[in-house]
């Protein structure tokens, strides 16, 4: 069996395909559906230019399979190609079991893996060289998000059912996954507080407008 390098490191960025009315949808009552989804990718390529510019591996793990990739996404694909970042899909019906099956996945081929969403740009280079060095005391890294949810998580060592039955989407995302962890028997440390870009005051912090 092959040695994993404990100092190997992959991250990986969850995105949703751009179509219209699937994503964004709350930036949709102020921004339209077309305007949600340009925003989505605006925001897709904003993440990963920060997780590229970390210097570590980077993979990009689109929602689902598709049979014609959308005209939005185009935008994205090229920057992804531009940058040699490669490109899969997730697997898992839930949020929590598609982020366990990513991180299980990376952890046979690097000592640490870590997952970030498209919605988080706060989640800048060094945040992630943070929650990589942060790996070398504890099992699960977490980056707590102001809504009561998290932009990364990172991990160089996993436990069954470690993101079971969490409220994904509530302000209680963070604390369940902290008792879940605990409860698994893992050790856990949490970063600085970032946000992520959920509703539209989050967009207008994002671009630089006033919110109100």
């Amino acid at each position: 069996m092959q040695r994993v390098d404990p100092d190997s490191v992959l991250v990986m960025q969850f995105a949703k395909w751009p179509e219209a009315g699937r994503v964004k949808t709350r930036l949709m009552p102020e921004l339209g559906a077309e305007g949600a989804m340009n925003a989505h990718v605006t925001l897709s390529l904003a993440v990963l230019e920060n997780l590229v510019a970390s210097g570590y591996d980077v993979r990009f793990l689109w929602d689902r399979q598709v049979d014609r990739v959308p005209e939005a996404a185009f935008p994205i694909i090229e920057q992804l190609e531009a940058c040699g970042v490669g490109q899969s899909w997730q697997q898992g019906d839930v949020l929590g079991e598609r982020m366990t099956l990513a991180l299980e996945s990376g952890l046979q081929r690097v000592g640490k893996a870590m997952v970030v969403g498209s919605d988080c740009p706060s989640v800048d280079a060094e945040y992630v060289r943070l929650a990589v060095a942060t790996l070398d005391g504890v099992d699960v890294v977490l980056g707590p998000s102001d809504d009561g949810g998290y932009v990364l998580i990172g991990a160089r060592k996993l436990a069954p059912g470690m993101l079971a039955d969490v409220a994904w989407g509530t302000q209680n995302a963070l604390a369940q996954t902290c008792d879940r962890l605990s409860k698994a028997g893992l050790t856990f440390a949490l970063l600085p507080q970032k946000w992520d870009v959920d509703e539209p005051e989050d967009w207008r912090r994002f671009i630089g407008q006033p919110s109100g």
